[in-house]
């Protein structure tokens, strides 16, 4: 793409948000009690995967998303014996929710103003998306569950959006720990027979 090509829509959006100073009181009353909370300290260092190499955020949100979305496969597609599954799904994303959030809060700790900002938003947005599936496993648990099914469709459109900030954060603007040895840079190796016959 051309560096003078007008960016997507979303692009744009995004860099908005990370330069709206609007957002900076919410930061600046989290930031306190995040920090203490998750960002310091062994529990710190154990919340942003510093132990493995790198965060441990992505790979939970993968637990979490990926639970809802195997709930709402059961819903289209499995039929009513899935009705009982497709809670257990929802209840097991839920149970996920806190450990990965606390990972979250703990990378945002150390992050910078812009991708703070970010982070609030999608704090918050997640937040509205736990609130909607709870409402779905209490909807389902209550045998209600076409409409706990389509909480569900609603709590995935929301953690979307989400999803799509949290994926700028670590993908865009590399706010993700990892361990100082992943920045060493390798020598250039010549390619292999396999890489050049792939090219």
């Amino acid at each position: 793409m051309s560096s003078v090509e007008r960016p997507p829509t979303i692009v744009r959006w995004t860099l908005r948000l990370e330069e709206t100073a609007a957002l900076d009181g919410a930061v600046q009353a989290l930031e306190p009690t995040i920090r203490s909370a998750f960002g310091t300290g062994r529990r710190g260092s154990v919340l942003r995967g510093e132990w493995l190499g790198h965060s441990i955020h992505p790979v939970l949100t993968d637990v979490v998303l990926g639970t809802w979305t195997s709930a709402t496969v059961l819903d289209l597609f499995g039929g009513r014996e899935s009705y009982a599954a497709a809670q257990r799904l929802v209840g097991t994303g839920l149970l996920a929710v806190a450990p990965t959030a606390w990972a979250g809060w703990a990378e945002w700790s150390a992050a910078g103003s812009r991708d703070k900002r970010v982070g609030v938003v999608h704090a918050a947005t997640n937040a509205v998306a736990i609130g909607v599936y709870a409402a779905s496993w209490v909807a389902r648990r209550r045998g209600r569950h076409g409409t706990g099914a389509g909480l569900a469709l609603a709590g995935a459109a929301i953690s979307g959006v989400g999803a799509y900030l949290g994926g700028h954060l670590t993908e865009a603007r590399e706010v993700a720990s990892h361990d100082p040895a992943y920045d060493e840079v390798p020598q250039a190796q010549p390619p292999t027979p396999v890489d050049a016959a792939l090219r």
